[in-house]
């Protein structure tokens, strides 16, 4: 396992959500504080050619349904589609189900039946088997935090409330869901001292809940091994037994995160886990998709480092949690690099002549470390 590429000029994209379907990654929403938000703008897609690691706009058929840019939602893929539900821009929340046809690049409002839930963002959302679970998140509604779970049936597209047994995770937003099997493992987010009411009080869960969705019945994981601090807007993916979570932040310890930690489904514990290579800096929001045993970073804001004014002659860069940058880049975690990979990283490493190299080693070389050249679409295409 190992840190491998690391390239900007990606979309800079904070509280995006985004699917992997076959060998592309398609990115939906989020926003840019740099950029003028526009509320009721369409939302715009980039889609990332994981051969080539080159972003590109999605230029969408303009029709009547094109959803309005949001935050804080949730996408999953369901074959060739893709269902976005929930998030919010500066006025409103979204209870409105879409989807997005992958292959005719076009919007549609499919009817649902059924309890549907109340508008939220900071929810998570998750396929299992033909099921789109949906858990937490915050309700404008009802100025509470949630921690009802929700289910869509992605063939009849009905929405059900689920009735679950046994003791919930606590009321909370921006955690993280992975479905593993028939179960949803939900580690992470953000609470109120008072849930489900917002005091401004935050409380962050460390602990490991699943939802056995066979029972529908929550189990508590307690694990044992070294814990990760509680988090919000961190990442979480299964891969070979374990779930991983990186990054993240905590509003209390006003701390962002770029470690990384895996969860043992089998052995009940957690590690820490220290990769080699040049890893992403601390931040939050971003999001992460994995594909082909390679993990999909991208995006996310982070704290700015500024010089400490103790000594200009002995400058100390510190971070300042209080002024946040966006992040526009790329890096991939692959679990099983080649050879040959392995071999272009140490001829990066140690700036070596490439004069003679194999064209194809040139080809890699290129595409492992040009930045991206992408504009944000203002227009989408007829």
């Amino acid at each position: 396992m190992r840190w491998t590429v690391n390239i900007e000029g990606g979309p800079r994209r904070v509280n995006h959500a985004a699917v992997c379907i076959d060998d592309k990654i398609f990115s939906f929403g989020g926003y840019c504080s740099t950029e003028e938000y526009k509320d009721w703008e369409p939302i715009p897609i980039h889609v990332l050619d994981t051969s080539t690691l080159r972003w590109s706009p999605v230029y969408y058929k303009k029709t009547h349904v094109m959803p309005f840019q949001r935050y804080g939602h949730t996408t999953v893929a369901y074959g060739d589609k893709v269902y976005m539900w929930g998030g919010r821009n500066n006025a409103v929340a979204c209870d409105t189900l879409f989807c997005f046809d992958t292959k005719k690049l076009e919007w549609s409002m499919p009817p649902v039946t059924g309890i549907v839930p109340y508008a939220k963002d900071g929810h998570s959302a998750c396929v299992i088997r033909n099921k789109m679970y949906i858990f937490g998140g915050f309700e404008y509604l009802t100025d509470q935090y949630s921690q009802e779970v929700h289910c869509l049936d992605l063939d009849s597209l009905q929405w059900t409330f689920v009735d679950v047994h046994g003791a919930p995770p606590s009321q909370r937003d921006f955690h993280t869901a992975v479905p593993i099997g028939d179960r949803m493992y939900i580690f992470g987010g953000r609470g109120d001292l008072n849930s489900p009411y917002n005091s401004q009080e935050e409380v962050y869960c460390p602990q490991v809940f699943y939802l056995d969705t066979v029972k529908d019945e929550w189990v508590v994981a307690n694990p044992q091994g070294t814990w990760p601090e509680g988090r919000r807007s961190h990442s979480a993916w299964y891969h070979g037994g374990y779930m991983y979570i990186f990054g993240g932040f905590n509003g209390n310890t006003k701390t962002h995160f770029n470690d990384l930690y895996r969860y043992s489904l089998n052995g009940n514990y957690w590690q820490y886990i220290n990769v080699c290579g040049t890893k992403p800096c601390q931040r939050r929001r971003q999001a992460c998709l994995l594909y082909n045993n390679k993990l999909y970073l991208f995006g996310g804001t982070s704290p700015c480092p500024h010089v400490s004014s103790r000594s200009l002659d002995n400058a100390e860069a510190v971070e300042d949690p209080e002024r946040l940058i966006d992040n526009s880049d790329l890096h991939i975690l692959d679990y099983s690099p080649t050879l040959k990979t392995l071999c272009i990283l140490k001829v990066l490493e140690h700036n070596l002549d490439q004069t003679y190299l194999p064209r194809d080693i040139m080809i890699d070389i290129w595409t492992m470390t040009v930045p991206n050249r992408i504009s944000r679409p203002v227009n989408q295409a007829g």
